[in-house]
């Protein structure tokens, strides 16, 4: 199908019915006229040859509207009944003057026309014309002739949907008798210029009605129309770009009925603040500036049927609204209106339609409104009204359409809902509705569309639900239904939406879902559905969409889903499947969207796969596929993730062919060989490139994608120079070159990546000092440098805030030497801002477009590395252990309120431990062990009540231990090597009398096999080690630790190839 227009073409086709079903009267009247004069032999030739200027295309535009709102016969053009030997006065939107036969009025609209239209066409020899509708057909952005100005007694033009593009003629003008002008709706091709608008206004004294929706009118200053006629009584300018202020003194027009008007771009208007009498029926101000607030003088509109107010308008709704008596259609949505909805809107006896949706409204729904009982359809969806749904709307016997979504109700769907015998759509969903779902919504037989989604519903699906025999659409996810799906649903053959996700269902999918043939949409997943899908799914050859994933559904795919042929998206992720793809999946030629991922599939990847015409998201990660990838044989594919299976061998050369890849992601496999990473600059679209932990070597290209977001290969065998140069507008958010064998010099480049957030190239042999021109970088969060080759002094080299978002600094393992970096760490301020405990956790990622990716990060635990697989925004830690720091710990370090981790360890770090490092309270772990720190351990300590881990081993620490909170839980290890120290958990007293460490090394008994079983679970995967530990050690400490590891797609902590360079603590 054409596209047919750019503007919101079924809502401006619905502003042409509302204003003008009455327009163009004389056209219809004519129609009845009496035929007793034949047409003259030349206007039927003109006719027929005027025919012959167009072609029929019945797509061109919108049949089903026409059919409903024009009553036009579907695929059915009037043009063809013109024949030649037949009355042209009798044919199909033809109307004849009954005395003279001349042909006076041309009712073309929804003739399906196609063709363009010709300057010359013979339908201006129609010289008697009075009427002329070409409204809803196609000419294909023609100019609206010139020509037409010949029509001098032409009274009524409607050109609206047609597809007229260029200037609107000003010959427009030289219809003295017009009366009604509609030009709307031309896709905004076409333009009304400012001078010919001045014709039109002085010239056309007749003009009664005049529609300009969709035009484009930028050129026009609004001023121009008041001098139309003071006979007006129709002026519609719904998006025609006007700009400036509109003068309100149209109101005062004395025969305007109606008036649309709305705008984007700086249009507004001032509404009368007082005496606003007129005669408007109709009144529609949409999407501009009509003042901070809706006017006293609103209930002056005593006429007024029609009012459509979105204007960003504040405070409450205004009283005087009650006044209008005659109002049938009432929104004033898209509004910033609060407070409770006003009980004199009971006084709108007569209103039908009720639209207050998109505003902050708050408090219950008022019992009077169920006094409104002509009311077909309320809106009162995107509020904040709660309470409970009252009982007493079940007055409003005539709704048909109930749509109370997104606001805080709570409690239960009250029965009496039921008793809306009329209603065919209910939406509810998004708010904090309990309890069953009531039986009673059975007696909905005339319910097409029913919206419960995102409430706590619980408790079985009704078998009643099998009443509803009209629903095309259900909507039950994100609730915590249970039980299994009743069999009654195959009763719904009419639903082509069946949405069940997020919920607790259980047992097998019944056979009988089978029988729902007109099934488009279903959604199962995020469930406990269980056992093998049933062979009747295959009767749904209508699927488009099938979603089952986060299940336990067991078994091979089913062969039988390869009959689905009309399906474009297909996720059976997170289930148990297995055994191999089956090869029918080759016949879902239109799939798009294929989505295996976390399960037990196994095999080769079948050669068919990459040969899918349309296929663009293809996840198969989280598997146990082996062998080698095949030559990919199309280039649709944008997201490609393979990772975390046995795959094996080369990357496949034609990669470079999957010019639309955006992301990729071929890590956790057994990829070997030499990869030229060239060939990923090919892939100009290319934001995410993950080829992490396989035994890949090579070089470092010279150049990538300037699209790339995200290059992570660590643990690979990469080496070489970081060649590489970055060019300017780079748009790097995450280089992790972690584990791999690069040496030389970090590439000063990278200061042209302006959006990185995480750097990591530790572990590798990188000899350079400290990249201090990495301060420059606005978001950079993660710098990770450790076990490399780094030296020199860490030190600042400008005064303005340097790195005032970085949130993770690890030099560990390196040959820095000089004082701790002070200038750096007074700029932390990522690190001063602790983040609040609670909500919803949020990681590290980079979102862009249709693109995400969270970061990871190599973190040491106990002398082990372990990569988290996900990062919680709170996670803060300095690592500067194993280096060559001498002098103090600065004192400023206890600003850094948000650290979750310090390790200072093995340096030559001298002094006191700073009593502000007790201002740390969100510090978990602190490690200032192999130092030649003296002095006493101060008290300040005692209050780091999160603190799980404590290192101030092999120090010349004196005097007490501190008791108390998370001192108490320490042992021996935290303190060894400090011959100065005294008092619990250590034998020695500090009065000289032996104490019992018992009790004390029993408690670090417990740590240390808690967290052994931590560490032992390396071998067999960290989240169950560290669950482990947390069960012997109640405590559940360290938080931040178990925290950062998340279900089952952060599977393991992995222990990192290289081993931890411990340097010697220098004496």
């Amino acid at each position: 199908m054409r596209i047919f227009t750019k503007l919101s073409a079924p809502l401006c086709l619905l502003f042409v019915f509302l204003c003008l079903k009455t327009a163009f009267s004389s056209s219809i009247h004519a129609s009845s006229f009496s035929t007793t004069h034949l047409c003259s032999h030349e206007e039927a030739l003109a006719l027929l040859q005027f025919k012959t200027s167009f072609s029929i295309d019945y797509t061109v535009p919108y049949p089903d509207y026409c059919a409903n709102h024009f009553y036009t016969k579907a695929n059915y053009s009037k043009i063809e009944s013109w024949k030649e030997g037949i009355d042209c006065c009798s044919w199909d939107g033809v109307s004849c003057d009954n005395v003279t036969g001349h042909v006076i009025a041309l009712n073309l609209s929804c003739s399906f026309l196609y063709g363009t239209f010709p300057s010359n066409s013979t339908l201006f020899f129609l010289k008697n014309l009075q009427s002329l509708n070409l409204s809803l057909n196609d000419f294909r952005h023609s100019k609206i002739p010139s020509e037409i100005s010949q029509f001098t007694r032409l009274k009524h033009l409607d050109v609206s949907f047609s597809r007229f593009s260029s200037q609107v003629p000003g010959e427009i003008a030289y219809l003295p008798k017009l009366v009604s002008l509609n030009l709307s709706c031309n896709s905004f091709d076409l333009i009304l210029e400012t001078t010919t608008l001045r014709y039109l206004v002085q010239n056309l004294s007749e003009v009664r009605e005049l529609v300009l929706s969709g035009v484009n009118m930028t050129s026009v200053n609004p001023c121009s129309f008041m001098n139309l006629s003071s006979s007006l009584t129709t002026l519609v300018l719904w998006e025609s770009a006007l700009r400036g202020n509109f003068p309100n003194s149209i109101f005062s027009f004395p025969n305007l009925k109606k008036f649309y008007l709305s705008g984007k771009q700086n249009l507004s208007i001032d509404l009368p603040s007082t005496n606003w009498s007129s005669p408007l029926q109709q009144l529609y101000l949409g999407d501009m500036d009509c003042g901070r607030r809706l006017p006293e003088s609103i209930g002056d509109l005593k006429s007024l049927q029609y009012l459509h107010l979105h204007c960003n308008f504040e405070g409450s709704i205004l009283a005087s609204i009650g006044n209008l008596s005659q109002l049938t259609y009432l929104s004033i949505s898209y509004n910033n209106l609060s407070g409770q909805i006003q009980s004199s809107l009971a006084n709108l006896t007569q209103l039908t339609s009720l639209y207050l949706f998109n505003n902050q409204f708050s408090g219950p729904i008022l019992a009077s409104i169920c006094n409104l009982r002509q009311l077909t359809s309320l809106f009162l969806s995107s509020n904040n009204l709660s309470g409970q749904i009252p009982s007493s709307l079940a007055n409003l016997t005539q709704l048909t359409f109930i749509d109370l979504s997104n606001n805080q109700f709570s409690g239960p769907i009250p029965a009496s809902i039921g008793n809306l015998r009329q209603l065919t759509s209910l939406y509810l969903f998004s708010n904090n509705l309990s309890g069953q779902i009531p039986s009673s919504l059975a007696n909905l037989t005339q319910l097409t569309s029913l919206h419960l989604s995102n409430n706590q519903f619980s408790g079985p699906i009704r078998v009643s639900i099998g009443n509803l025999r009209q629903l095309t659409s259900l909507y039950l996810y994100s609730n915590n239904l249970s039980g299994q799906i009743p069999s009654s649903l195959a009763n719904l053959t009419q639903l082509t939406s069946l949405y069940l996700s997020n919920n607790q269902f259980s047992g097998p999918i019944p056979s009988s879902i089978g029988n729902l043939r007109q099934l488009t949409s279903l959604y199962l997943s995020y469930n406990n559905f269980s056992r093998q899908i049933p062979s009747s799914l295959a009767n749904l050859t209508q699927l488009t969409s099938l979603h089952l994933s986060n299940n336990q559904f067991s078994g091979p795919i089913p062969a039988s889903i390869g009959n689905l042929s009309h399906l474009t998206d297909l996720s059976l992720s997170s289930n148990n499947f297995n055994g191999q793809i089956p090869s029918s999946l080759t016949n879902l030629t239109q799939l798009c969207y294929l989505f295996l991922s976390y399960n037990l599939l196994n095999g080769t990847l079948p050669p068919w796969i990459f040969t899918l015409p349309l296929l663009e998201y293809l996840y198969l990660n989280h598997n146990q596929f082996r062998g080698q990838i095949n030559q990919f044989q199309q280039n649709s594919l944008t997201h490609l993730d393979l990772s975390n299976n046995k795959l094996q061998g080369s990357i496949p050369n034609s990669i470079a062919n999957l010019v639309n890849l955006s992301y990729l992601n071929l890590s956790s496999n057994h990829f070997s060989d030499f990869v030229v990473l060239d060939m990923f600059s090919a892939l100009q679209n290319l934001e995410i490139l993950d080829l992490s932990h396989n035994n890949l070597t090579g070089k470092i290209p010279n150049c990538l994608p300037k699209s790339l977001s995200v290059l992570n290969l660590q643990a690979n065998y990469f080496d070489g120079n970081i060649a590489f140069g970055f060019p300017e507008g780079c748009g790097l958010r995450n280089l992790n070159l972690h584990g791999n064998q690069m040496d030389g010099l970090s590439p000063r480049s990278l200061v042209n990546c302006r959006m990185l957030e995480v750097l990591d190239v530790g572990n590798n042999s990188i000899s350079d000092t400290f990249p201090y021109w990495l301060e420059s970088l606005p978001d950079l969060q993660v710098l990770v440098l450790r076990s490399n080759k780094f030296h020199g002094s860490v030190q600042s080299t400008k005064e303005s805030p340097s790195f005032p978002k970085l949130r993770v600094l690890d030099l560990s393992s390196n040959y820095f030497v000089g004082a701790l970096p002070v200038r750096y760490i007074e700029n932390f301020n990522a690190m001063m801002d602790p983040h609040k405990d609670g909500g919803s956790p949020e990681y590290m990622m980079v979102s862009t477009g249709a693109n995400s990716y969270q970061y990871s990060l190599v973190v040491t635990w106990k002398g082990f590395d372990y990569e988290l697989q996900k990062i919680l925004t709170i996670f803060s830690s300095i690592h500067l252990s194993n280096n060559m720091f001498e002098g103090e710990i600065p004192d400023v370090i206890g600003k850094l309120s948000s650290l979750k981790g310090l390790n200072l360890s093995h340096n030559n770090l001298t002094g006191h431990i700073p009593p502000s490092l007790g201002n740390l309270t969100n510090l978990e772990w602190l490690d200032l062990s192999s130092n030649e720190l003296a002095g006493k351990i101060p008290d300040e300590l005692v209050s780091l009540t999160q603190l799980s881990v404590l290192n101030l081993s092999n120090n010349h620490l004196i005097g007490r231990i501190p008791q108390g909170n998370q001192f108490n839980t320490f042992g021996n290890g935290s303190y060894e090597g400090n011959l100065g120290l005294c008092g619990i958990p250590l034998s020695k007293s500090c009065d000289g009398i032996g104490t019992s460490p018992s009790s004390f090394q029993e408690k670090d008994e417990l740590w240390r096999f808690g967290w052994r079983v931590v560490v032992l679970g390396y071998g067999c995967g960290v989240v169950f080690g560290l669950l482990m530990g947390y069960h012997v050690f109640r405590t559940g400490k360290p938080k931040w630790f178990v925290s950062l590891f998340d279900g089952r797609q952060s599977q393991s902590g992995r222990k990192m190839r290289k081993p931890r360079r411990i340097v010697e603590r220098r004496s």
